[in-house]
């Protein structure tokens, strides 16, 4: 058993959700926060059995994840 720390956004018409920390491209899509996180997890899982182990290392280790907003002219 691994903790991932899951990003999940609100979208108008579905949810998306992408672990931080794994080698690769992950994610996971759903209709509510509890489905995209079932279909994270799945995807997660299938990513590991097709590329193995090594894409779980995460070095060094996210300790925390947070979302910022600033503005940039353009």
């Amino acid at each position: 058993m691994k903790q991932f720390k899951i990003v999940v956004e609100k979208h108008p018409d579905t949810y998306v959700a992408y672990p931080l920390g794994l080698k690769g491209v992950v994610v996971g899509q759903g209709d509510s926060y509890e489905s995209v996180l079932e279909n994270v997890k799945s995807a997660i899982k299938s990513h590991v059995e097709t590329f193995g182990l090594g894409e779980l290392e995460s070095d060094p280790p996210i300790l925390e994840a947070f979302i910022a907003e600033t503005q940039v002219a353009v």
